[in-house]
């Protein structure tokens, strides 16, 4: 009598939408059995895909019949589709259980394989499911594409949103309480690029976060946080943008300034986070010897550990952290206006800024003639495809390009175009925070001196153990000084009008 496995498998889709059930699929090959004297070794019921035999029942039924050669003779199943949805791994593993000693056979498509002419029914009844598979996923695929091209986003939320559903059954993508908030953060740190991506990211998991490094990498590339849907290139069609129907978390132009700042594209000095309170200077100090940058680092004595601040080359200098950590305090107190001066500063900014400053102008100047530049090689390769001196393809490739790049210069101009009709409010904390930067400085969180320190000493200071001493302080309190002590004393003959002092502007968010 022979003996024979019984295979059961079913997906959970072909379960719930065809009714194929495993109790169904026993009782047929179990009365095949009875009808044609076979004796049942085992029933192997597997839940999974067929498009490849990485299946786990499967997998351990064939590492039983290498181990027990001969136990068994048949491995008996209702159809060819059961078996294998992919007609060259069907082939193959055939192979595989004939070495073994086993015949595998479908109950309701019998085939004797020993006869050559039954090969071409077994390749109909294996491509039949295979074709069904991919013609399924093919219109799947096409039905994502233009869902995207609609500006949806399929599949599973981007960090920082969350999938919902409407109440017309419609799925959507929305900004997510608190992680929405943090994403925004990290894009517009990186914008500054004071901080490089891995630090911004600690950062950020420090506020909650929940995202992994790669997939932080991965996230702020991705333009769906600037209400853009990226569709990929398919056969001849181009990859473009499309206007997302969600709700962006960030502008544009902030999000093009990112991906500068990243493809380095726009020069940034990075400045190293900390994690010790004791040291706050490290990364701002430069050693007056030899020029390098000054460490930190903790000596541990027989009481408590002493933090020094010194060179790591051969020049041994080396400064008491306490002393030089108080000592920058009175540096920071040196550029501390009163309320009265700085309400004058204030006034001259925004009478400055109402009637545009040159240096906005010259921006929006050089972004038109950037705009069309881009606009001009687009038209003289059209011109060299219609002359036949460069082909189709690289034409193609030039227009992407300049299209890319006409794109993220629009936005950049548009940016630079919008009108903010009240600034006094903003100034109004500005001036706030400047007239008590000492105090603000000594009750601040380690993140917030480092971000003082960086904002008025761009340039780095050099310490010689008694005073500071910096190559360039932040102009808008050098301005704040000038009106101060200088313009004071030149009272007699002096235009009343604000717009014939300096018109520099401190970057925004100092």
């Amino acid at each position: 009598m022979k003996i024979a496995d019984l295979y059961i498998r079913v997906s959970t889709d072909e379960q719930a939408d065809r009714g194929y059930s495993q109790r169904d699929q026993e009782e047929r090959l179990r009365k095949y059995c009875e009808i044609n004297s076979l004796q049942v070794r085992k029933v192997v019921y597997e839940d999974h895909s067929a498009k490849t035999f990485n299946r786990p029942a499967w997998t351990k039924l064939l590492t039983d019949l290498r181990k027990q050669r001969g136990h068994s003779d048949l491995i008996l199943f209702t159809k060819w589709d059961r078996f294998s949805r992919n007609a060259g791994d069907a082939y193959q593993m055939i192979s595989t259980l004939r070495h073994l000693g086993v015949e595998p056979q479908a109950i309701e498509q019998p085939l004797d394989l020993s006869i050559p002419e039954n090969k071409m029914m077994l390749a109909f009844y294996l491509a039949a499911p295979e074709v069904e598979n991919d013609r399924r996923a093919l219109n799947t695929f096409h039905g994502m594409r233009r869902a995207k091209k609609e500006g949806r986003w399929m599949g599973r939320a981007p960090v920082g949103y969350v999938n919902k559903i409407a109440e017309t059954g419609k799925k959507y993508i929305a900004p997510k309480d608190n992680q929405g908030d943090i994403m925004c953060w990290a894009f517009n740190e990186l914008a500054l690029g004071k901080f490089n991506t891995e630090q911004i990211w600690k950062e950020a998991k420090g506020k909650g976060l929940m995202c992994g490094k790669n997939n932080f990498y991965v996230a702020i590339r991705n333009p769906v946080y600037c209400g853009k849907i990226f569709i990929p290139k398919y056969k001849d069609e181009e990859s473009f943008m499309v206007h997302g129907q969600h709700k962006p978390l960030i502008p544009e132009a902030l999000f093009y300034t990112v991906q500068d700042v990243l493809d380095g594209s726009k020069k940034v000095m990075y400045t190293k986070i900390v994690g010790d309170v004791n040291l706050p200077l490290r990364g701002f100090l430069i050693c007056p010897n030899c020029g390098r940058m000054l460490t930190g680092s903790a000596s541990k004595g027989r009481k408590q550990h002493y933090y020094y601040y010194h060179c790591s080359s051969a020049c041994g200098i080396r400064y008491k952290a306490p002393d030089a950590n108080v000592k920058i305090v009175d540096e920071i107190r040196k550029y501390v206006q009163s309320l009265p001066r700085l309400q004058l500063f204030k006034e001259v900014i925004v009478n400055v800024y109402k009637n545009q400053t040159h240096a906005q102008r010259n921006e929006v100047q050089q972004l038109k003639i950037q705009l069309e530049e881009a606009n001009k090689r687009i038209s003289k390769a059209r011109e060299l495809l219609l002359c036949g001196d460069i082909d189709a393809d690289d034409y193609r490739t030039i227009k992407t390009e300049s299209e890319e790049r006409i794109n993220r210069l629009e936005v950049k101009l548009t940016a630079s175009l919008t009108d903010t009709t009240n600034i006094e409010p903003l100034w109004d904390k500005a001036i706030s925070n400047i007239s008590q930067l000492d105090v603000l400085y000594e009750r601040g969180t380690l993140t917030q001196k480092r971000k003082i320190i960086g904002s008025m000493f761009p340039e780095k200071l050099t310490f010689d153990g008694f005073q500071y001493r910096t190559t360039r302080v932040n102009e808008a309190l050098i301005l704040m000084l000038l009106i101060g002590n200088k313009i004071r004393d030149k009272k007699n003959g002096t235009n009343p009008s604000f717009l014939d002092l300096s018109h520099k502007v401190t970057q925004s968010g100092y």
